[in-house]
């Protein structure tokens, strides 16, 4: 889960460095041609091209399409506004998939699940500070990529019934990219990484599959009750990175609503870990 959180906070940090050279469209069209080439060599380094299949394909666009509103959305975001605050509203994911999972998942709405829901949302308020602070371009964008994100959770539930892992990601890389390289196209005009941005598009690449594999690890050595929690760091550990590279100040509202938005998450993990004992 360290190797998880330093991940997503080089993410940030890369993302932030290569902003004056690309646009978010051709981030990720670069980011997921990385990607490509990983999950490439591991498929073929351990022979697993015959676990890539193409069942479900509907299913498999559709998470994509989400997926890469949600991630264009991310990168906007800490382009415009403090690290922290998009942290804390991206920890409003997992809250989303709460409400959402009764309409997609037929699932139930637990009394747990309606105070994490009620705690997320009143973190969120604390975040975005509405009527305090004028609503910016970048806040909406950090909430409408958590909702995209819990999309995201509920539509790859659904896919894992039929698709393993690897072909999740296959299907994903080269879905983004293509994406990508279409919508950074449409004015004419690709940009190329800079010789001073290509060690950070690499990064992108690396960390975004990175960050995902150790929490898939992290969860198979240990319960999801003591794994998820870890998780939790990245949001005072981005508070401390942009104060340090980009003096964004440590607003005490943010990390409170912080606070809220994770205590949230952490009392539906522990809510699912006692009706899920095994």
């Amino acid at each position: 889960m360290m190797g998880a959180v330093a991940s997503f906070t080089l993410m940030a940090v890369a993302g932030r460095e290569v902003k004056l050279d690309l646009d978010t469209f051709e981030i990720l069209a670069y980011r997921s041609a990385i990607g490509i080439a990983i999950i490439g060599a591991i498929a073929t380094l351990r022979g697993r091209w015959q676990d890539i299949d193409l069942r479900r394909p509907g299913l498999h666009l559709t998470r994509n399409l989400v997926h890469f509103g949600a991630q264009n959305l991310w990168f906007y975001a800490i382009f415009t506004i403090p690290l922290a605050q998009v942290f804390a509203l991206e920890f409003t994911a997992p809250l989303w998939v709460l409400i959402l999972s009764p309409l997609f998942l037929g699932e139930r709405l637990t009394r747990p699940r309606i105070v994490a829901a009620l705690l997320g949302f009143g973190g969120t308020l604390l975040v975005a500070q509405p009527g305090a602070t004028p609503i910016s371009a970048g806040l909406l964008a950090a909430a409408g990529c958590a909702v995209g994100f819990g999309l995201t959770y509920i539509l790859t539930k659904k896919l894992t019934a039929t698709a393993s892992t690897i072909c999740i990601l296959w299907w994903m890389t080269v879905l983004q990219t293509i994406f990508g390289f279409a919508s950074a196209g449409i004015d004419g005009q690709i940009a190329l990484p800079s010789p001073a941005s290509l060690p950070w598009v690499a990064i992108l690449g690396f960390t975004g599959l990175m960050a995902h594999f150790c929490i898939a690890k992290a969860l198979r050595l240990a319960p999801a009750t003591l794994v998820m929690p870890f998780d939790f760091l990245r949001l005072p550990v981005i508070a401390v990175v942009g104060l340090l590279l980009y003096d964004e100040p440590l607003g005490p509202l943010v990390l409170i609503g912080g606070a809220l938005i994770l205590s949230g998450n952490y009392l539906n993990i522990r809510a699912e870990a006692r009706r899920r004992p095994g």
